[in-house]
This record gives C-alpha cells, structure tokens and sequence, in this order.
C-alpha cells in the first residue's frame, strides 16, 4: 500500500471474508485491485513465492485457491530483503507459485523497500518444502517439527 500512495493512489482496503485482492488504490480515474505476497526463503538464487491460498486453519481439506488472474489487476510481491514487484495479473498464469530474482519478471521489479523481519514461525516455516494433499510436512533435512 506505501508503495502505490507514494504515485499518488488513494487506498482502500476491502471488508468480508477471503477477497480475491487485498486492497484497492485508486490511481486517476483508475480503480486497481492488488493481491499482496511475501516470501522470506531464498532458494536456488529465487524467491519462491506462492501466489494461491492453502487454507491456514485446522479444518483444512486440502483444497488450494489458485491465483486467477481475472480477479485483480496487480500481483504486487515483497521479499526478504526488501525487493518488489508490481507485476500485472495478465502476465501470470494461475498457479501456486512464481520464482522472483531471476530474467522473467524482471521489468515488473520496482524500487526496493525495507527488508522483511523473520518471527520464529517463520524461520521454521522458511524450511518447509510443500504440504501435500494428505497434509504430511516435508521438512529439509535436519529439521523437524
């Protein structure tokens, strides 16, 4: 959001359950809806960024709310150490998850902001591979949970 105020948009953050966009600046004439992701693991060069929704509540079945490109206008995506981008929804394809730091989305980088902090879950949570359907973590070697 401090990034699109600072080109002038005016914010506005939804109400309800679960929309398809976190918030909505008003840029001119414009009304732009942004979906906001972070990513604190750095992998193989990449920020390995997960673009859908996989629940976050114990009642979870497994099921995964891809990014649809149709439902807002904006990926807008902070890492680590502070880089973003603004990338535009049609140029991502629904999925699960895109790689940031390399060539493919590199025009859509804009000017970097303060670096992330990492609380404990995350630390732990930077460690993990994937959830599968059944809900098994895989963990990297030598951590547990």
């Amino acid at each position: 959001m401090e990034w699109f105020a600072s080109k002038g948009a005016h914010i506005a953050v939804p109400l309800g359950h679960s929309p398809d966009y976190d918030f909505v600046a008003e840029l001119g004439k414009r009304l732009l809806k942004v979906q906001v992701k972070t990513c604190v693991a750095f992998r193989k060069d990449r920020w390995p960024v997960c673009v859908c929704t996989r629940g976050g509540n114990q009642s979870w079945t497994g099921l995964v709310k891809r990014f649809d490109p149709s439902q807002c206008d904006y990926l807008f995506a902070v890492v680590g150490d502070g880089r973003r981008w603004c990338i535009p929804a049609s140029a991502l394809d629904g999925g699960t998850r895109i790689a940031l730091g390399g060539p493919k989305y590199a025009e859509f980088e804009v000017e970097p902001g303060r670096p992330l902090a990492r609380s404990a879950a995350e630390e732990v949570a930077s460690t993990i591979d994937f959830l599968d359907p059944r809900g098994d973590v895989r963990v990297a070697k030598g951590m547990r949970l």
